[in-house]
């Protein structure tokens, strides 16, 4: 571990505190058998992690990919939200590059929804944004629930853009996966698609609404009129 990654572990464990630690354990599932297990806290809340990025945001790459492989889940967070930083500094399309590479290399360490949730679009999408995309797709075929889930969140970069055929195009692929924690996405993606363009939403839904899991329905229909989502919802649509 070099000199930096030290200094930032033990100011980790300076602000930790053991009841929120228990408290994230549970919350994010890291009993045997759950998707987080064996997963460790220190218990640090997000706004304190993200005061330590305006802190550490400097750091040499390696020593964030080094952050990022800790067994310590706000290292783990910190290290992407410091990628985040970097890349939205990033001088030049080879420091973007290296830092999304990076990211796709260690996307066994990027293995909880918040996790993905604060990264995926802001460096995998907003890489891809203006290049092939292909790699999202390769990204859906996973084994691993959270490379199909950084593969949805990416899409979120596209959305904001006024882009949504690849959200639509990754819902489709994903509407037999057996994970809940992809329902809930690939919903949230959907009803994020409706708030800018409910015609794009609804050809979608009326297509695949009868075959969605019932959580990626509920989540996707979300804020519609109750009219239509009780339509939705009972098979009237």
């Amino acid at each position: 571990m070099s000199a930096t990654t030290k200094q930032i572990m033990n100011r980790l464990r300076e602000l930790s505190d053991a009841g929120i630690a228990a408290q994230s354990q549970r919350f994010f599932k890291t009993g045997p058998g759950q998707y987080g297990e064996g997963d460790k806290f220190l218990g640090i809340r997000v706004p304190v992690i993200r005061k330590c990025v305006r802190e550490y945001r400097q750091i040499p790459l390696k020593d964030t990919l080094e952050l990022l492989r800790s067994p310590l889940h706000e290292a783990r967070l910190l290290a992407l939200l410091i990628l985040v930083a970097k890349y939205a500094a990033a001088g030049s399309p080879a420091e973007q590059k290296a830092i999304y590479r990076s990211y796709l290399d260690h996307t066994a360490f990027i293995n909880n929804w918040d996790l993905v949730d604060s990264s995926a679009e802001h460096i995998v999408g907003a890489y891809l944004f203006s290049r092939d995309r292909r790699p999202i797709y390769r990204l859906v075929h996973s084994g691993d629930l959270w490379e199909r889930r950084i593969a949805v969140l990416s899409t979120f970069h596209f959305i904001k853009r006024e882009q949504y055929d690849d959200t639509l195009a990754v819902a489709e692929l994903l509407l037999d996966d057996p994970e809940d924690l992809i329902h809930k996405a690939v919903g949230w993606m959907l009803r994020e698609v409706g708030n800018r363009d409910r015609k794009a939403e609804e050809t979608f839904l009326v297509q695949h609404y009868n075959k969605m899991p019932r959580t990626m329905l509920r989540y996707a229909i979300e804020r519609l009129p109750e009219g239509d989502r009780l339509a939705y919802l009972h098979g009237r649509r």
